[in-house]
């Protein structure tokens, strides 16, 4: 074990009763409407290519957020430098669903997270090196939901430790509700109270982001008080959950381009690394969200 983390044999009935107790409403503390010019302030949009970040249509008056993953950057001999804020997400999908665990070290992955703060810039947030609970990435893995949950707590600590200046983003893993208020005591039981932190990523839900499960879960930690980032949410899933979400980012613009014809004016077969097509799904999605869910993510309770 990792760290002296709660017996996960404990009384299970006992220690659900505590974590439902914790479920009370409260103001996760969201910006006020003038913190921000609108809504997109809070959508990260998704991109294969790090020139984008480079790129004059994502900056200006008008940001657009970018969210791009390590193992896009890493190893790199040179890097752009951002014109937009932009998220690290750790690649840590790939790393455990092709290798079946974190080949990366956290040594290595702290030193190429300080490289790209301070040559690229404007980073907001760096994902930690988290341990997702899909049931095939447990059978990758071959453990556990607590031994995950265990590794994603001892994985922001551990980047902590090793340079606290970095904007880390802790991440909540699970797969039943249960699971993740575990999560949120686990993660209490190392002194550290997710409540505090600007943002905490939501992992193992994109995949099931539109069922009323998924939905309960983000609306249980919502009501915790913790200041949700919503991972690889589609337009369906935002559609259900947006207004209790403090940030989230996709890359679902990716994949319906390739079934879709090219916006006019561009000469490529595809535009699923197409920047224009990406700005255009992006602004449609937004249009999309129901006008009392872009209030509410605005709106202090």
């Amino acid at each position: 074990m990792l760290f002296d983390l709660p017996d996960p044999s404990a009384d299970h009935a006992e220690a659900a009763r505590r974590r439902r107790a914790r479920t009370t409403p409260r103001d996760p503390g969201r910006p006020r409407l003038d913190d921000y010019d609108d809504i997109e302030r809070d959508s990260y949009l998704g991109t294969h290519h790090p020139s984008w970040l480079a790129r004059p249509e994502f900056g200006g008056s008008r940001c657009i957020p970018l969210c791009i993953s390590h193992r896009r950057l890493a190893g790199r001999r040179t890097l752009p430098r951002a014109v937009t804020h932009w998220l690290l997400d750790s690649g840590a999908y790939s790393e455990l669903y092709l290798r079946g665990e974190w080949t990366v070290s956290t040594a290595d992955y702290a030193a190429a997270v300080r490289r790209y703060h301070e040559e690229i810039g404007n980073l907001e947030y760096a994902s930690i090196q988290d341990w997702m609970c899909e049931p095939h990435i447990l059978k990758r893995t071959g453990q556990s939901v607590y031994d995950h949950q265990a590794r994603t707590v001892a994985s922001y600590i551990n980047l902590m430790w090793r340079d606290d200046t970095l904007p880390w983003m802790p991440v909540l893993q699970g797969w039943t509700l249960d699971e993740y208020l575990r999560h949120v005591e686990m993660y209490d039981a190392m002194g550290i109270d997710l409540t505090l932190e600007p943002r905490v990523g939501l992992g193992s839900i994109c995949r099931r982001q539109s069922t009323r499960e998924a939905v309960r879960i983000v609306e249980t930690l919502h009501g915790l008080g913790i200041r949700l980032h919503g991972f690889g949410f589609k337009v369906t899933g935002l559609r259900s959950a947006h207004h209790l979400l403090y940030s989230s980012d996709s890359l679902a613009w990716s994949f319906s381009a390739r079934h879709d014809d090219p916006m006019p004016g561009c000469s490529h077969q595809a535009c699923s690394n197409c920047p224009v097509y990406a700005l255009a799904w992006r602004n449609r999605m937004l249009r999309s969200l129901p006008l009392w869910q872009q209030i509410g993510l605005h709106t202090a309770f």
